[in-house]
């Protein structure tokens, strides 16, 4: 009977490694077909000629990166969304962390529901979220009123610049933060903090060396979700921005669409690519650390 179940061992093992296999052929499939031979194609698509009026030259020049990389503008505009990514990343872990935080230390019911409402804005097209701060940011909305009513005669503008997109963003990816927060709280175990307590620790002290740390990985992958959502985002800044805030998803869109210049087009979504792997290097290696 040994040698029997010995036997067997193998031929199981073998028809697991086929079915895991099936089991991935699907995804692959569907990656392959719809983000893989995309992307190549749109790679191949940068070393295109432009030819004015909207035509393509199929060619295998580096002007479209030459200037990419050269251009003054270009750099700019890849600054801007980098500088964008992280204020968006770092104002939405603030207001975030502590909904997330609460929400772990929650249970039952409150928590379903407090979960329930964190989903529920994901719901909501961004574009509709995005025309409601309009109208709360605008000269004549809500919150200047209310700013004016304080006494402050100039207040400060709220919409059509960078702040406006901003405060957009940081409501649009909250959910995602908050989620991705609540997914890497896993280590977080209550019984450490009652141990500190317990050893005479402040609450300050709590947070610091015992909270903070073991919920690094959480804010690992909440900060790297919603960079890449920041510096992707075309919908938000091109609204809220009113064509004065400049980034690589609305030059995108205006070379795509407005000038009808492909291969730039492409070679600064090529550019956008190459940012989301900086940034998933970056995570990975920072999660090792935290490891």
């Amino acid at each position: 009977m040994s040698s029997a179940a010995v036997s067997n061992k193998p031929a199981t093992g073998g028809l697991g490694g086929q079915t895991g296999l099936a089991l991935l052929l699907p995804i692959m499939l569907v990656n392959m077909i719809g983000f893989i031979i995309p992307m190549l194609n749109l790679a191949r698509m940068s070393f295109n000629e432009y030819v004015p009026g909207g035509g393509i030259r199929e060619a295998f020049i580096l002007d479209n990166w030459i200037k990419a990389i050269a251009d003054p503008f270009n750099l700019q505009l890849i600054a801007n969304s980098i500088a964008l990514g992280v204020g968006v990343t770092l104002a939405t872990l603030i207001v975030s962390y502590p909904i997330a935080l609460y929400i772990h230390w929650s249970s039952g019911r409150w928590r379903s529901l407090l979960i329930f409402l964190v989903i529920a804005p994901l719901l909501t097209s961004a574009v509709v979220r995005t025309y409601g701060w309009i109208a709360l940011l605008s000269n004549d909305g809500p919150i200047i009123r209310t700013i004016k009513a304080l006494g402050v005669e100039n207040p400060p503008r709220l919409l059509f610049n960078a702040t406006g997109v901003t405060i957009g963003l940081t409501e649009i990816l909250m959910p995602y933060m908050i989620l991705a927060l609540l997914a890497g709280f896993g280590r977080l175990d209550p019984r450490f903090e009652e141990a500190a307590r317990s050893l005479g620790a402040t609450p300050a002290q709590t947070f610091r060396r015992i909270i903070l740390p073991l919920t690094l990985p959480g804010i690992a992958l909440g900060g790297l979700l919603c960079f890449v959502l920041a510096i992707s985002s075309f919908v938000t800044p091109k609204l809220m921005g009113g064509g004065r805030v400049f980034l690589l998803a609305t030059e995108i869109y205006d070379q795509a669409i407005v000038t009808l210049n492909w291969p730039v087009a492409a070679t600064l979504s090529i550019l956008v690519l190459i940012l989301f792997g900086i940034s998933l290097a970056v995570y990975t290696r920072l999660l090792k650390r935290l490891d």
